[in-house]
């Protein structure tokens, strides 16, 4: 490997490992918390809300994530004028608005894999459903599906790479930024892939250790 280049041009890969992980970051928290509504209304007997629910699930793991992330950019300004326009809050979104998808399902199974006879003995002591949920089902559920959340959000961050084609400054781009700026088609992106790795290695590490943790609390 060129180390002579990594120490000259070293500044780009820091920022944009930076951005990659702040999207990847406000993607999951964000993408999780709107995951768990949508599990919710998917799992309600209120029809209306669970056929919204479906159907968002439906329109978003059935369509790409660039058409996603072209409509929310160019799209979604003009209809909510009032938002930010930064390319970096509205590539965040599309991202975040993509994984929920992804994460509603991951939960729905979740929750679904929690014996009934939980709820029923919340309820039979007098909690309201969705305080059984809130103390009793959704903690039980959140354990179970650690691993395929800590994937989710492993794959978030390789995913996010095509965030690129908005001029967001993540590692992508500004490795491709440096193959026009050097000449030199395979060192950025060789640094970039190291990068990649490094993250989402390290990341499978920890989401190892905390299930192994959680497993033994049983």
């Amino acid at each position: 490997m060129d180390l002579e280049f990594l120490m000259e041009y070293y500044s780009y890969f820091l920022s944009g490992t930076a951005t990659t992980l702040l999207i990847s970051f406000f993607g999951v928290i964000f993408g999780t918390i709107i995951g768990i509504f949508l599990a919710l209304m998917k799992l309600s007997n209120n029809r209306i809300l669970k056929g919204i629910s479906s159907a968002y699930i439906e329109i978003v793991r059935g369509t790409p994530l660039i058409l996603q992330i072209y409509l929310v950019y160019y799209g979604l300004p003009k209809v909510l004028p009032f938002l930010p326009d930064s390319r970096l809050f509205l590539g965040t979104m599309a991202i975040f608005l993509n994984s929920a998808a992804y994460v509603a399902e991951i939960i729905r199974a979740g929750i679904q894999s929690i014996d009934k006879g939980q709820m029923e003995a919340g309820r039979s002591l007098g909690m309201p459903y969705g305080m059984t949920m809130r103390y009793i089902i959704i903690p039980q559920a959140f354990k179970n599906i650690l691993p395929a959340l800590g994937n989710e959000f492993i794959v978030l961050i390789k995913e996010s790479a095509i965030i690129s084609v908005i001029a967001v400054h993540d590692i992508m781009y500004n490795a491709d930024t440096l193959r026009g700026i050097t000449y030199k088609p395979f060192a950025p992106l060789i640094y970039a892939g190291v990068i990649y790795f490094v993250i989402t290695f390290s990341l499978s590490k920890l989401v190892g250790i905390l299930e192994r943790r959680l497993g033994s609390g049983d």
